[in-house]
């Protein structure tokens, strides 16, 4: 028993030197994949990508084992950066799910060797109904590429894998290029954040992205103002009101004069100022800080960063106050 327990723990404790020399071997053969991939790259990648923004409908991705792995990858990446994609699995299309391809469609198939059966097995029906085929895979002289429209070289030297055996190196250079694919696309595309976030809508960049201040920003009755002339208790009872620490002065057309806040209180109390006979327009910030609607709600919580202020009035082009901004409202949006 003491034997058996005594090579379990020396099974548990590998050489940390030879552990750490293969990774460091894997990743430097693996960037070296990269690399020598990139210097292939030549008018066949940019006719691919010519391709691709000619159809109209998807970019089909296929791919079996770990080329099906990275297919669903480059799949995703190119869906969600402005090229309609979708991955379908070949053993899958050959019993039924080939009807999701059309002709106006590409196939991107992948595979190493570029005899992957279940693929070869797709070329005829996708031939017949004119879909085009792009081939990625690792050699030139193949069945894939015999059959396909265009070629990608995903070729390697060797895989990372000390047996030369397990795909390594070869789906890390898929990847890369579906990558390089998907950036390209997304260039010629003029893709910008905004259409990034329209993809991503329940994620962090997705509410920057896409949240206006008009979206968080309190109206109406919510909105603590005051005319220029109010006395000092009325304008302490409508910060107080509201709760935001703030209110805008305006004028009779609901033009923004100017701003009083928690900040200014403090520091007219400290000047030992009798506030009794004080007015808004006496105490208020003039020509404050402000924002558009129409603004990204990011903006406005970058300004606040900026100016190191918790609010911010909302006007339109004629400086009239369409609403009021405050930190608090912007985490509840988990914009910040």
């Amino acid at each position: 028993m003491q034997t058996i327990q005594a090579s379990t723990e020396a099974r548990k404790r590998p050489d940390t030197q030879r552990v750490l020399a293969l990774a460091r071997e894997t990743l430097a053969i693996e960037a070296q994949a990269v690399l020598e991939a990139k210097d292939r790259l030549g008018e066949a990648f940019a006719a691919a990508v010519g391709m691709v923004l000619d159809v109209e409908g998807r970019v089909v991705v296929m791919g079996m084992g770990k080329s099906g792995h990275m297919g669903r990858k480059i799949a995703a990446t190119l869906a969600s950066t402005g090229t309609p994609a979708m991955f379908v699995h070949p053993a899958e299309a050959s019993h039924g799910d080939l009807g999701m391809v059309t002709r106006h469609d590409l196939v991107l198939a992948i595979s190493n060797s570029g005899e992957a059966q279940e693929i070869l097995a797709l070329l005829p029906a996708l031939k017949r109904q004119g879909t085009p085929l792009i081939a990625m895979t690792g050699v030139a002289d193949c069945s894939m590429v015999r059959h396909a429209d265009l070629w990608l070289d995903a070729g390697v030297s060797k895989e990372a894998c000390p047996l030369n055996l397990a795909p390594t190196a070869s789906t890390t250079v898929q990847v890369a290029i579906g990558d390089a694919l998907a950036v390209a696309l997304l260039d010629a595309r003029g893709f910008r954040a905004e259409d990034f976030a329209r993809s991503h809508p329940g994620g962090a960049l997705g509410r920057k992205l896409l949240t206006h201040v008009s979206d968080v920003m309190r109206t109406g009755e919510a909105i603590p103002c005051v005319g220029p002339d109010a006395d000092f208790s009325a304008l302490m009872r409508a910060m107080s009101r509201k709760g935001l620490g703030a209110a805008a002065i305006v004028d009779a057309n609901q033009q923004v004069l100017g701003i009083f806040t928690d900040g200014d209180l403090r520091r007219l109390i400290e000047q030992g100022r009798d506030l009794r006979q004080c007015h808004a327009a006496d105490v208020m910030q003039r020509a404050p800080h402000t924002i558009a609607p129409q603004a990204l709600a990011v903006e406005a919580a970058e300004l606040m960063e900026r100016r190191r202020i918790t609010s911010v009035l909302v006007v339109d082009s004629t400086n009239r106050l369409c609403g009021v901004l405050n930190s608090n409202d912007l985490m509840r949006a988990k914009v910040i």
